[in-house]
């Protein structure tokens, strides 16, 4: 960059006073600095896409690798998935063919997978009333003491504690 000291700065101060004069030099310093500060932006907008362009480079680069790391694991689940389908189904087969080679199933019975899993399964029902609240007091014991089971509305409870008219 070019080197200015407070000399050279005041050296050129002077000589555009002198060729410029004294009345129109304010005018021109304004113009000089709106034109540097023009510059100057830019400048900075031409620094801030190079940077947008490279970490857009960056990103598209990182999205690839992840995409074939993706790829990757997809396929390395998809053959873990096909050699226990391949293993699955040999055992299923050798228990077919163990059982109708013992006798239990008599003909040409063969059994899938799916058949060999199926298990019948029954519903049972909870023996506790899921649907009311246990709690530590007994509902009994509420009833003596006088503790409020349920809450009263605001129409239900002026109904209830009105005093009667005679």
């Amino acid at each position: 960059m070019i080197d200015l000291g407070i000399s050279k700065i005041a050296l050129i101060g002077v000589v555009a006073l002198l060729v410029i004069g004294p009345e129109k030099l304010p005018k021109v310093a304004r113009t000089v600095g709106a034109l540097l500060g023009k510059a100057q932006r830019y400048v900075a907008d031409v620094k801030a896409e190079v940077n947008r362009s490279m970490e857009l480079e960056e990103l598209k680069k990182m999205k690839e690798e992840m995409e074939r790391a993706a790829k990757d694991v997809e396929s390395s689940v998809s053959t873990g998935v096909m050699d226990f389908e391949r293993d699955w189904n040999a055992t299923a087969n050798s228990i077919t063919n163990t059982i109708t080679a013992n006798g239990e199933v008599s003909g040409s019975t063969s059994f899938s997978s799916d058949e060999l899993l199926q298990v019948p399964l029954e519903y049972k029902n909870p023996k506790k009333k899921w649907r009311i609240k246990q709690s530590a007091m007994p509902q009994w014991f509420k009833a003596r003491s006088g503790v409020r089971r349920q809450a009263l509305s605001g129409a239900a409870r002026v109904a209830r504690y009105r005093p009667k008219l005679k």
